[in-house]
């Protein structure tokens, strides 16, 4: 199975990233390993994932949203 991310996908996560990074050190490279983690599981094993139309699937992260708090 093959993942992308649209544009607009793609700027909230980095924008996310830049977010957690500045809040606190280590954070953002520690969502992208996470998101990385969650890409990789939709696409081995893409029925295990929420289908949310269009062949769209979704995955919910095991630790973010983080509390920054």
């Amino acid at each position: 199975m093959n993942s992308e991310f649209l544009p607009e996908a793609d700027e909230e996560f980095r924008e996310a990233v830049w977010y957690y990074e500045y809040e606190a050190p280590g954070v953002g490279l520690s969502f992208v390993t996470e998101v990385r983690r969650g890409v990789t599981f939709i696409n081995e094993n893409p029925y295990a994932a929420t289908e949310v139309g269009g062949g769209i699937r979704k995955k919910v992260l095991n630790h973010f949203p983080f509390s920054l708090l």
